[in-house]
């Protein structure tokens, strides 16, 4: 019972860390873009050049909250269950390192 509390301790401090990396990131995103706004505007003003940094990290950090809090619909908790549990039966029958 006990390796079962430790590999949910795991999963959830794991899913703590990924959330929490994807807050940093939303900061991140929310301090350097206005700054390349400006960089822009004063440099350069008659190119805004400073869309296809916000809208690549933007895309980007969408697809990170989604992966953060479980949203993408092919690789979901679900998904995740059976591939742990196949991994593990493999592991079990074969009896090397199959996760590896």
């Amino acid at each position: 019972m006990e390796n079962i509390d430790g590999l949910a301790y795991k999963k959830a401090k794991d899913k703590v860390t990924e959330i929490k990396g994807f807050y940093y990131n939303v900061i991140c995103y929310c301090v350097a873009i206005p700054f390349l706004i400006f960089v822009n505007l004063k440099t350069l003003p008659e190119f805004h050049w400073f869309w296809f940094s916000a809208c690549g990290w933007g895309t980007a950090l969408i697809f990170h909250g989604l992966s953060a809090f479980g949203y993408i619909p092919f690789l979901n908790k679900d998904w995740e269950d059976r591939k742990l549990q196949e991994l593990m039966q493999k592991n079990k029958y074969s009896g090397d390192d199959a996760l590896k």
